[in-house]
């Protein structure tokens, strides 16, 4: 007689809500001098800012607290076109989100730049670039962009990158212990989105599998990457 075959347990993906919230920000090296910035504000050394760093370095967190404290409002770089910039300026704070080389509208951006200055309002742009890194056509646009200040960002230390996979696994309500932070602190590549990528992954796994969060799974996961 054959032997009954066990159903596959099916993990369905379910949205989970990463906190941004001031009190869930993790601060270390990498991100004081931008940590500072945004507390510090409306004592910024110049109205406009931007923020640099690669993916997953805390960009959106810190403009999310930012956004919060002034009112500002808040819009991607490629969404903001002219007609809407005297709207977005409207509470006198506006965060512009995700600067790519190419993917905005020029116009629309020295446009910005100038209704800011005239009305005395904040600008936070964040990017992963600096503005100096970024080629743009506009001449006057490339001229204002040399004056921004840049705060960067920079990968996390260990104690950070031992957080972040704390708080990741946390906002997923997942329980682990110090053994699982630790293989996962060594062997990962020491970025927040790498992080964030595996514990990702060892939720959906767990989830598939029925089992809990452990070194072993890890172990196995990484292995299979």
């Amino acid at each position: 007689m054959a032997g009954r075959v066990q159903p596959r347990q099916l993990a369905f993906s379910l949205p989970h809500a990463e906190s941004l919230s001031r009190d869930n920000f993790l601060e270390g090296p990498a991100n004081a001098a931008a940590l500072a910035l945004i507390d510090g504000w409306p004592e910024w050394p110049n109205r406009t800012m931007w923020l640099a760093g690669p993916e997953g370095s805390g960009k959106s967190h810190l403009a999310t607290i930012w956004a919060e404290l002034s009112g500002a409002r808040s819009t991607t770089a490629s969404a903001l076109s002219a007609p809407a910039v005297p709207g977005a300026l409207a509470t006198g704070a506006l965060v512009v989100e995700d600067l790519k080389a190419g993917e905005f509208d020029e116009r629309a951006l020295f446009h910005l730049m100038n209704l800011a200055r005239e009305d005395g309002a904040h600008v936070l742009f964040t990017g992963r670039e600096t503005p100096a890194a970024i080629a743009v056509e506009l001449r006057d646009l490339r001229s204002r962009f040399r004056t921004i200040p840049v705060i960067s960002l920079r990968p996390p230390d260990d104690q950070l990158f031992r957080g972040l996979i704390v708080k990741f696994c946390a906002d997923r309500q997942l329980s682990v212990d110090e053994s699982v932070v630790s293989y996962l602190a060594t062997r990962l590549e020491r970025s927040s989105a790498a992080a964030r990528r595996a514990v990702e992954l060892l939720d959906g796994e767990a989830l598939r599998l029925g089992r809990p969060v452990t070194r072993a799974l890890a172990a196995e996961l990484l292995r299979d990457a």
